[in-house]
């Protein structure tokens, strides 16, 4: 049952929105979201905004690849299928420089701006206008079994190499009993498989392209990195990588099947939590590996909520993600789901909470990681670009899955990493000179 002081901070969250909208029309606003766990509680706890304002959601919930192919169709074709958008760091600017998000400024006082972690805030801002608001935030890191490395007589180093993490999934695997010593996403896509794999690039000292815009992806720090994750997978791994993207990798961590899983930071409210993991009481984490340089080995990342300037239902709408970014929701999901499982990285307030820190033994290390991923120092060369794990170009959508589906073909042993990178680096040559990027 919700508490007495939860009750009273929803009101005040959700008040000036509900005013805002249709007092005597209740309205339905259709919400696209992922099927990360975070999203799921926002669903579960969705009757609670609706029965506050007198509004109805109609959901739709999918899978990562799929939920972006469908809202970067709509956006783009101005089909207005949807009220609420979950987007990404990368999405936002792009959108909203072209008009095509509403600004979210005018949340109200109440809403607390100033709350918001800077970072996080100011890579969904447009000159000065906030096109989404962060849902949840995560830069990446090092889970590990620290039950099996105590076994094994092995320590993790507060930062450790690409290679130390290869020798420690070496000795950690044992496929006779389903223990693979390392689980990397697999599943192909610009914001899976290769939202690892450019962090793994980055600090193997490549670049997506040099500063006159020429694709660098078969360069030689690119094959190194490649071919260590190519090796990796094939004598560590999980079977099916190729299939394995964030929640894959997440289930198998968390039912005791991974000594080492480098992803999210977001993850860790959920193997943390013995309501969604069994081995809840033996992870412990490091910051993500490092090979050449430390520049770009963490990405940064916000799950965002935001409004198409399509929607008819704008004021509904904004009361919505108010209430879904609010401070009040993350009480509210602290006390109803336990706070180690409250949205991470977006509110100071959050870090700043008693029951929070206690809950979360990794809250510090994940708010320094997400504040010190700076997506202008990425690389160990000079790029004309900024973004970590994404280039923020409107092509790099179809530029990074394209090259995620070579990475895939190299794992599964389709291709040789050679030829799966030349080839990509022709296929994005032509897409760079087409859009006009290469002269």
């Amino acid at each position: 049952m919700p508490s007495g002081r939860f009750i009273a901070m929803l009101a005040a969250s959700v008040a000036a929105s509900a005013l805002t909208a249709s007092a005597a029309l209740a309205e339905e606003i259709t919400v696209a979201t992922v099927n990360n766990g975070d999203m799921i509680i926002m669903q579960k706890l969705s009757p609670e905004w609706e029965k506050a304002t007198g509004n109805k959601v109609n959901w739709l919930v999918l899978e990562e690849n799929v939920l972006r192919e469908r809202v970067t169709t709509d956006i783009a074709t101005k089909a207005g299928q949807f009220d609420v958008l979950t987007i990404g760091g990368y999405e936002t600017p792009i959108w909203g420089k072209n008009g095509w998000l509403a600004p979210l400024n005018d949340l109200g006082a109440d809403y607390d701006y100033d709350d918001l972690i800077a970072p996080v805030r100011s890579g969904l801002t447009v000159d000065g206008k906030l096109y989404a608001v962060p849902f949840y935030a995560e830069s990446s890191f090092t889970l590990y079994r620290k039950d099996l490395f105590d076994a094994a007589g092995l320590k993790m180093p507060e930062t450790p190499t690409y290679d130390q993490i290869k020798e420690f999934a070496a000795k950690l695997t044992d496929k006779s009993k389903e223990q693979y010593g390392l689980c990397l996403r697999g599943k192909p896509g610009w914001g899976e498989n290769m939202a690892f794999v450019g962090t793994l690039v980055n600090t193997f000292g490549g670049r997506w392209f040099d500063m006159d815009w020429k694709p660098q992806i078969n360069s030689p720090a690119w094959k190194q990195a490649i071919g260590w994750y190519v090796d990796a997978m094939k004598q560590y791994g999980p079977p099916g990588v190729s299939s394995n993207g964030f929640n894959e990798n997440q289930a198998l961590f968390a039912s005791g099947h991974c000594a080492i899983w480098i992803d999210a930071t977001s993850a860790a409210g959920r193997v943390y939590d013995p309501k969604q993991s069994k081995v809840a009481d033996k992870v412990a984490f490091a910051k993500a590996p490092v090979a050449v340089t430390p520049n770009g080995s963490a990405w940064g990342w916000a799950w965002s909520l935001a409004i198409p300037a399509t929607s008819k239902k704008a004021e509904t709408a904004k009361s919505f993600v108010k209430w879904a970014t609010s401070k009040a929701y993350v009480q509210r999901v602290g006390e109803s789901e336990g706070w180690v499982a409250a949205p991470p990285g977006t509110r100071k307030s959050t870090y700043a909470s008693p029951d929070y820190q206690k809950a979360a033994p990794f809250a510090a290390t994940v708010l320094s990681a997400i504040e010190s991923a700076d997506p202008t120092k990425q690389t160990k060369d000079p790029v004309p670009y900024t973004g970590i794990q994404f280039v923020a170009i409107p092509e790099f959508q179809g530029i990074g899955t394209e090259v995620g589906q070579a990475v895939a073909a190299a794992v599964t042993g389709q291709q040789s990493v050679d030829d799966a990178l030349d080839g990509a680096q022709t296929a994005v040559e032509k897409t760079m000179t087409e859009a006009g990027y290469i002269k």
